[in-house]
């Protein structure tokens, strides 16, 4: 049987791949505090649209989706949902916005997880809302030529609510501890939890709320301000690779939670990066709207849309984006790909300084 204990597992996470990226979240977290405290009123717009973010990155890894509109209508409840997929989304809305609000005073325990999962599907009607599986599962994957197979077994129904008890006393027992980094325990944690595949729908979303949780009890909040979900979405090849890694040998209790753990650092780093700019660009009195725009898009590796732009900068108006993209086309500071809807937009190198 397997030992769920992570007592003697997570010293042989500190390679120097994952200190490296300890090192840099520390400072990150250092800098978080000090931005709070400073700007708590320019903060309430990245609030917003993390919000709107997380909750549709999240449901779509799935294959959950609606319109624009119809979700920002949803995240900022001023409409009911009409279909299931968006009796799915406001679920998770609210179980998001529960963990913004409330998380010094959400330990995780199994009830608690039970809880969090009923009210994922409250709007529903499903009878699996805060039920462990009542039979055994299997996660299956699909190859271009449409063929399934199974890609992992996880644990059988019948041992599920007795390895839920196990996880949580393990990961509260390292906690109070205070040996582990709890950046090494909570992706540990949550790779056993999708291991384990406790319910019949919404493991891959209780994950990740599981993981903003313990992130926001632990101290680190970026989750709030800019949605890790929607990163994990960005890079959704290299999570089920780093996943499926993780979870061979599982059974066994000799699987290697290395991958994982560093995909999912690699992922909180990105995120600080992200808030650090985000700030600076929002708290900045010398640039004015358009000079703002210049340099998201001049800090951008790659392309970048004008929605993209626009969500970065909830403060400005679509019609002064535009105006801005126009005035720097014209300067020929940016390129610009595509045309309608697929239109990008790149720093052009060659031009601008």
């Amino acid at each position: 049987m397997r030992n769920y204990s992570y007592e003697n597992k997570w010293q042989k996470l500190l390679i120097p791949e994952i200190v490296s990226l300890l090192t840099k979240i520390h400072e990150y977290k250092g800098e978080q505090t000090l931005f709070i405290k400073a700007k708590a009123d320019t903060l309430t717009q990245l609030v917003e649209v993390a919000k709107i973010q997380s909750t549709e990155a999240s449901n779509k890894i799935e294959g959950i989706y609606t319109s624009d509109d119809r979700l920002k209508s949803l995240v900022t409840n001023k409409t009911t949902p009409r279909t299931r997929n968006e009796q799915e989304i406001a679920g998770y809305r609210d179980v998001l916005a529960t963990i913004h609000d409330n998380h010094d005073y959400i330990p995780v325990k199994p009830s608690i997880i039970l809880q969090l999962h009923r009210d994922l599907y409250k709007f529903s009607g499903k009878s699996i809302g805060g039920k462990y599986k009542g039979s055994d599962n299997v996660i299956e994957e699909e190859d271009e030529a449409g063929n399934r197979r199974v890609r992992f077994q996880p644990l059988s129904a019948f041992e599920t609510p007795g390895a839920i008890d196990e996880i949580c006393a393990a990961f509260d027992e390292m906690m109070a501890k205070n040996e582990a980094d709890p950046l090494l325990l909570i992706p540990m944690f949550v790779l056993d939890f999708l291991c384990i595949h406790p319910f019949n729908d919404g493991n891959g979303r209780m994950s990740r709320l599981l993981t903003l949780l313990l992130l926001y009890r632990a101290g680190y909040i970026v989750g709030k301000y800019i949605s890790i979900e929607k990163m994990i979405e960005n890079t959704k090849e290299t999570y089920y690779e780093a996943l499926q890694n993780s979870s061979a040998n599982w059974h066994e209790g000799d699987n290697d939670y290395i991958p994982f753990v560093q995909y999912n650092l690699a992922v909180i780093v990105a995120a600080y990066r992200e808030f650090s700019l985000r700030v600076k660009l929002l708290s900045s009195n010398d640039l004015s709207k358009p000079e703002r725009i210049r340099e998201i898009i001049k800090e951008k590796l790659g392309t970048i849309t004008k929605t993209e732009i626009m969500k970065k900068c909830p403060d400005i108006s679509q019609v002064t984006v535009q105006r801005a993209l126009n005035d720097l086309l014209k300067s020929r500071e940016i390129l610009k790909i595509g045309g309608g809807r697929y239109t990008t937009y790149m720093w052009n190198h060659e031009k601008g300084e």
